[in-house]
């Protein structure tokens, strides 16, 4: 019960960010002008964004796909373009819960073998009993190792553009997102980063001392060596470059789905692929606000960045930030209820 009410106040308190940050981006807005606005789309450039928005999905899953085979080799293409889409309209239900959904998918489909190890569960005659080559554990250590390319790839773009367009673009960043992080506190940001360290590396010493002694710890030190593996199947892929190859055009798309996005609006023809790439950083930092399907966080952030860096109006801002976030949350929820249901027969079609 006691679960149960914490995720619930959870979900209850990311709602209430998601739906304050709604309020304040659309509080100022002239409805008038709103309509008239998207009126004024070119809805060609939205349905090509929603295009690229598919391919990133697909190229998703076949990058997370080389991750898996090194665990488990019978793991499919469409099985992770299910997973990837499955979780992200679990996004849709509560914050971040979509990488742990698409997990299970993953886990659910993988290959049952004779249990050997000594994880490995044993009936009362001692025999060994089946197990998942995928295990949820593996299974979440790529997931863990796939989020950090990613953001190991949105700090590339963000430092290209604050080291040879600081003059544009630096100032955003600095004054709109770590100024405000640091007078919200009242010591250093880096004091919180060290102590951090110290509780993870002290966590790790007594896990590791007392893994034998106490049921607890040894569950903890039986996760976190599964997701070393699972992070550790990196060093074992077969096609790393191919692996580097789907991040660099992944992430091409989502350039192309703030370009298009950008396009579509006639007000916004004075900007260019560098501004697209801008939108598209600022945007991906609205992602990864705690709320529901990034709903409030998004939008308020766009505009705040075309409305500091441009001079754009606000509305115009909202315009586009409402077009690039509704877009991709309706390609989500379509390629998710689709993945959804496909994955559901096939697991009628086994029972049967």
């Amino acid at each position: 019960m006691s679960g149960s009410y914490s995720k619930s106040l959870k979900y209850v308190i990311s709602l209430s960010i998601a739906l304050v940050l709604m309020w304040f981006s659309f509080k100022g807005v002239k409805w008038d002008d709103f309509i008239a606005g998207l009126r004024s789309c070119r809805w060609e450039y939205i349905l090509l964004s929603m295009a690229a928005s598919i391919v990133a999905f697909y190229l998703r899953g076949l990058r997370w796909r080389e991750l898996l085979l090194p665990i488990d080799p019978s793991i499919k293409r469409m099985t992770t373009f299910n997973a990837v889409n499955i979780g992200y309209i679990a996004n849709f239900v509560f914050p971040r819960i979509g990488e742990f959904v698409r997990c299970g998918v993953i886990t659910g489909n993988s290959a049952v073998v004779k249990g050997s190890g000594p994880d490995s569960p044993q009936d009362g005659n001692g025999s060994m009993d089946t197990r998942r080559l995928a295990s949820y554990e593996k299974v979440l250590g790529t997931v863990v190792l796939e989020r950090s390319w990613d953001m190991v790839t949105m700090l590339i773009f963000l430092l290209g553009l604050l080291a040879f367009r600081w003059d544009k673009f630096g100032s955003f960043f600095a004054e709109k997102m770590w100024t405000p992080l640091e007078k919200s506190i009242s010591f250093s940001v880096w004091w919180l980063v060290l102590s951090a360290v110290v509780i993870i590396v002290s966590m790790i010493f007594l896990i590791i001392k007392y893994r034998n002694n106490n049921a607890f710890c040894r569950r903890l030190f039986s996760v976190c060596r599964g997701l070393l593996q699972g992070v550790g199947s990196c060093m074992k892929m077969p096609h790393k470059w191919l692996f580097i190859a789907y991040t660099a055009i992944i992430w091409a798309m989502y350039w192309l789905m703030s370009a298009s996005t950008m396009w579509a609006l006639p007000d916004l023809d004075a900007l260019n692929i560098v501004d697209a790439l801008f939108l598209m950083v600022a945007g991906s930092l609205g992602w990864l606000v705690p709320v529901p399907g990034g709903f409030g966080a998004f939008h308020f952030v766009v505009s705040i960045a075309l409305s500091t860096i441009y001079g754009i109006p606000f509305e115009l801002g909202i315009i586009f930030a409402t077009l690039s976030h509704e877009s991709q949350a309706i390609t989500m929820a379509v390629c998710g209820g689709g993945s959804y249901l496909y994955e559901a027969l096939c697991r009628k079609d086994r029972k049967e």
